[in-house]
């Protein structure tokens, strides 16, 4: 598959409730309740992600330990709300990587016997007269 990450939406929901060990009308339950929400085709059937199958049986577990409906969808909201602030901390991480190799010299680097040094802007490295022999061992 293109693409395929676990947010592709690819499971209807039947084979989502085999998956999440629920049945197909608790997971209609779940998405009138806000707490797993599939992607919707055109024709208005449910598509679950491998994040949806994983959220199901999340819910499960908390269920069986206790955890109120309430409790599980504030629960799964900040796990959402962390995911997508860790998505944007990688897209920001990026695209400030992106602009720093596009400033000039930003790649400027000098290898010799003391390894691979940085050399600040409009600086030269200073010369080094050691010889460096390699042997095979």
């Amino acid at each position: 598959m293109e693409n395929y990450d676990e947010n592709t939406p690819m499971f209807v929901i039947s084979v989502a409730a085999e998956l999440a060990v629920m049945h197909p009308q608790t997971l209609r339950q779940y998405d009138r309740m806000g707490l797993v929400v599939p992607t919707r085709t055109g024709g208005k059937s449910r598509r679950y992600t491998v994040r949806n199958i994983a959220q199901l049986r999340e819910i499960a577990r908390l269920s069986s330990e206790g955890v109120s409906l309430e409790g599980i969808r504030r629960i799964l909201e900040l796990e959402n709300h962390a995911a997508d602030l860790a998505q944007r901390v990688r897209d920001l991480e990026t695209a400030l990587a992106n602009e720093l190799m596009k400033q000039p010299g930003a790649r400027v680097f000098a290898a010799g016997d003391q390894g691979v040094v940085s050399i600040a802007r409009g600086k030269r490295p200073t010369k080094e007269t050691s010889v460096v022999l390699w042997r095979k061992r």
